[in-house]
């Protein structure tokens, strides 16, 4: 019977295992499909715009923007169109960069202006145009607020107006931080306290001081929601034992977000899961009661099988009585070995009988 119960709590905890995984699968499917048919109705709503927008183009209405009207027919899905104002794409910021649009007439008199002042003040002027930038970081230089051709600078030396050009370092090393304790109500309405670490790097300089005002502290805020949002959708086993899918899960959701300020997030990782007090005390008397389970089935076990051999034992010795006789002799050997001072003479049952009759 013992072995029976234990089979069968085996082949419900496989069951559940496999229903399971069958609930990841399906649920993996089905984001799937709902990804697939938000894209296609944001691509159709695209095409859309765009019948309407060349059609405003060749009737000399409007003038595309630099570096959104080829993104737009190319790729829809990340063009300007689908961005709010004031926001650029990696090939947004490419055109821009190398664009040959001037600055206007009052800009070239300022530039103009400025070059002949330092001519004037030479040499003492030559040392606040000459910036150094280190191997790990890259300069953005703006003249008269637009970003300088050429995009980012550096590493090494580089060249700046006095009175038009203004520059900005931005540091281009993998950059930690600790998410801080989040307190997350799992899908089993368990209340759970859950840590992390996020390593980040600045991918694309422009992108991470045109588009965002604090890229390090929006990423910072960012990973505390991720963390949260994706936590709420486990239950509580789940966030136990499966980290590292959870990690890789917040990663692609940072990537994904973080990619129109330049960030790179390389690795996200669950440092710890703390458990409130009274939920760790009855998961550690439910493993110890577990635990004494699996020993009482292990020990009757093991008296069953001795039973066993005892009375296989008793049949072998009943067929040759003299062979009792000399289990006796081969017990006494054995006390007399270990240097006892008390030896034991085992007398047999019919005698004691026999006195007791008596």
């Amino acid at each position: 019977m013992d072995d029976q119960g234990v089979s069968v709590n085996e082949s419900k905890r496989r069951d559940r295992q496999t229903a399971v995984r069958l609930e990841k699968k399906d649920r993996k499917r089905r984001t799937r499909t709902d990804r697939e048919k938000q894209q296609t109705a944001v691509r159709m709503y695209v095409k859309a715009n765009l019948v309407e927008l060349q059609q405003l183009v060749q009737e000399g209405q409007v003038q595309p923007p630099a570096g959104c009207w080829e993104e737009t027919q190319n790729a829809p899905l990340t063009s300007c169109s689908l961005k709010g104002p004031g926001r650029y794409s990696s090939q947004d910021v490419e055109a821009l960069e190398n664009s040959d649009s001037g600055i206007g007439l009052c800009g070239w008199l300022l530039v103009g202006l400025s070059l002949m002042l330092m001519l004037v003040t030479l040499p003492i002027s030559i040392w606040m145009c000459i910036k150094i930038v280190k191997e790990y970081e890259r300069a953005i230089i703006f003249r008269l607020g637009r970003i300088l051709k050429g995009g980012a600078k550096g590493p090494g030396l580089f060249f700046i107006l006095p009175c038009t050009d203004n520059f900005i370092n931005v540091d281009m090393r993998t950059i930690t931080f600790d998410i801080p304790p989040q307190e997350v109500l799992t899908k089993d309405s368990v209340t759970v306290s859950v840590d992390g670490v996020v390593y980040y790097r600045v991918q694309n300089a422009t992108l991470a001081v045109a588009n965002i005002t604090n890229a390090d502290a929006a990423t910072r805020l960012l990973a505390q929601t991720t963390l949260r949002n994706v936590l709420g959708t486990k239950n509580l086993a789940e966030i136990l034992s499966d980290r590292e899918e959870i990690a890789h899960s917040m990663q692609s959701t940072l990537d994904d977000a973080t990619d129109d300020w330049g960030i790179k997030v390389e690795r996200v990782e669950i440092k710890d899961v703390k458990l409130p007090v009274q939920l760790q005390r009855a998961m550690a008397a439910e493993a110890e009661a577990s635990r004494e389970a699996r020993a009482k089935v292990i020990a009757a076990e093991g008296e069953m099988n001795a039973s066993r051999a005892l009375k296989e034992a008793s049949l072998v010795i009943s067929e040759a009585p003299s062979a009792l006789q000399l289990r006796y002799l081969q017990t006494l050997n054995t006390i007399a070995a270990e240097k006892n001072s008390t030896i034991i003479f085992p007398l047999p049952m019919d005698m004691m009988q026999s006195l007791m009759k008596r």
